[in-house]
């Protein structure tokens, strides 16, 4: 299969950093990277337009990763306990998603989506997990989630920390 030439408007993890000319699959730039205005098809119009605009984009890259380090130093040793009902071998009934997770961080008063959680997959065993919040492509900030059967194992949990999981 041809890949797609793109220009990256922001910095993407694995792929590169802003103005980078890279390849990639028609899919994932058509499905993801475009829709999202991360990447620009890399025609000469779209070079003049992207060196026209460079420093702008820079601009805009450099304070939202400010304001996102700003919210990093507020969340710095973030802590969540989550209850959840379990079986006697520590099997929950049910799974924890990023969606229990979003939920629980905005009760702290910090606001992100499902799609910052770094969980490869639902959590499925009470224990305590060390994550991770993707605040801004340069920025990501670990988080501690404790699982539990009731609300004193779980900060009992986070205060002993065995081994983490995750």
């Amino acid at each position: 299969m041809e890949h797609v030439k793109v220009i990256l408007l922001q910095r993407v993890a694995k792929l590169g950093n802003i103005g980078d000319v890279v390849s990639v699959k028609p899919g994932f730039a058509r499905n993801y990277l475009l829709p999202k205005k991360i990447a620009l098809r890399a025609t000469n119009e779209n070079k003049k337009y992207f060196e026209e605009k460079r420093t702008q984009i820079e601009a805009t890259n450099a304070e939202t990763r400010t304001e996102a380090l700003r919210i990093a130093e507020k969340i710095n040793n973030f802590s969540i306990a989550l209850v959840r009902q379990a079986s006697e071998k520590g099997h929950l009934y049910g799974s924890v998603t990023c969606r229990d997770i979003v939920a629980a961080v905005r009760e702290a008063g910090i606001n992100v989506n499902a799609g910052q959680i770094n969980l490869n997959a639902p959590i499925k065993q009470v224990g305590v997990y060390n994550l991770s919040i993707n605040l801004h492509p340069e920025v990501s900030v670990p988080i501690k989630l404790s699982v539990a059967k009731s609300e004193s194992e779980a900060q009992q949990q986070i205060v002993e920390e065995p081994s983490a999981v995750a």
